[in-house]
């Protein structure tokens, strides 16, 4: 007995086509460039969340340095004497204190000066 696999086949082929939604030109309604287009999207998106943390990482550095300038200490100095002092708070939350609350984060600046020595 002969086995049609048109459903199937249709099926597998609309799932690609539904993640090409929005695609330019040809790539969002032929299967083979949308294919194609399709596992290169997913290789960026992929890439794409691992640089979104290094790029929110260095966004958190950025403005822990400029609230520590205002402070008179240098970044590498705050952060050597924070893990001198035992404090652990992570660069999110020192660049949102900073951001925020200001007198909180000078007091945490002036700790981390005296741990210097």
């Amino acid at each position: 007995m002969r086995v049609k696999r048109g459903v199937k086949a249709r099926r597998r082929r609309n799932s690609i086509l539904e993640l090409a939604k929005g695609f330019r030109g040809r790539s969002k309604n032929t299967i083979r460039q949308a294919r194609q287009r399709v596992d290169k999207s997913l290789q960026h998106a992929y890439s794409g969340r691992k640089h979104r943390k290094r790029d929110f990482r260095a966004l958190w550095i950025a403005r822990v340095n400029a609230a520590c300038r205002l402070n008179g200490v240098s970044y590498s100095q705050f952060i050597n004497g924070l893990k001198r002092s035992g404090i652990e708070l992570d660069r999110k939350v020192l660049a949102e204190i900073g951001a925020d609350h200001p007198a909180a984060f000078a007091a945490i600046a002036d700790i981390a000066k005296n741990a210097q020595g």
